[in-house]
């Protein structure tokens, strides 16, 4: 399905097999935990938060993966609690096969609501 033909987090969703569309529920869930007045779009083709009009975080399903996107700075001030997963610059994976770190979520989604804070004030 080409990015076009989806302008929603739940239709982006039904792209996936049924056990990684349950994945991606859940992490969306998390972060509204966190963000329930965040605003939810398809951005560079993929579902992103964003608030104040700027992009909180992004992710996506892929084959054998989600991908988290939280930022450059971020991966570098979680470095630690990252170890465990493939990373690239703004980029962690979270493996299909694993439990998704719903906790190491929400912290990485507070320090990004603390960055956009930092830059509004």
């Amino acid at each position: 399905m080409k990015t076009s033909e989806y302008n929603d987090f739940e239709s982006y969703f039904s792209l996936f097999p049924a056990a990684t569309q349950q994945l991606l529920q859940e992490i969306k869930k998390t972060i509204k935990t966190i963000i329930p007045n965040a605003d939810e779009t398809i951005s560079y083709g993929i579902p992103t938060f964003k608030l104040n009009n700027k992009n909180l975080v992004h992710f996506a399903g892929y084959k054998n993966h989600i991908g988290f996107y939280p930022g450059a700075q971020a991966i570098v001030d979680f470095n630690e609690k990252l170890k465990n997963y493939k990373l690239s610059k703004g980029t962690i994976q979270f493996s299909l096969d694993k439990p998704i770190p719903h906790k190491l979520i929400k912290e990485i989604i507070k320090y990004r609501l603390k960055k956009i804070e930092e830059k509004i004030n």
